[in-house]
């Protein structure tokens, strides 16, 4: 299945059903074989410490994923979480954007899988990995 979108269209559809996270979330690339995302990290986004927290983390991933289906399957914008794994492997760096390297791993008529390998910009440290399935409503 090829892309129903490019980066910026993308980008653009999920800034109109999604409005709440357009200013969190950036597509840096999509093709056929991923995605790579970025949480734009903002004081709203840092626990103690100066880390960033899990929950964004989390969103980071979920956004990911969610942005993989849309890609494939086009403007259909009920697909929903309902399983999710994440791994924190160590803390990023303050100050620093979290990249997200996304990849399907499964895209059927009613699941989706994908795979998030998180990163501090600039850094080829993994910092969290995580897995996520969503549910994709059937046709009507």
């Amino acid at each position: 299945m090829g892309l129903a979108f490019d980066a910026r269209g993308l980008e653009a559809y999920m800034a109109e059903i999604f409005p709440q996270v357009a200013d969190d979330f950036g597509i840096d690339q999509l093709s056929e074989d991923g995605i790579t995302m970025r949480l734009k990290v903002a004081d709203r986004h840092l626990r103690p410490g100066g880390t960033v927290s899990g929950p964004s983390m989390f969103a980071l991933a979920d956004v990911t994923v969610y942005a993989l289906v849309l890609s494939r399957l086009g403007r259909k914008a009920l697909a929903v979480t309902t399983n999710c794994s994440l791994d924190f492997m160590r803390k990023p760096e303050a100050g620093k954007a979290i990249i997200a390297k996304g990849q399907l791993l499964k895209l059927g008529r009613s699941l989706a899988v994908g795979d998030v390998h998180m990163f501090t910009e600039g850094s080829d440290k993994l910092v969290a990995r995580s897995t996520m399935t969503y549910a994709i409503p059937p046709e009507r």
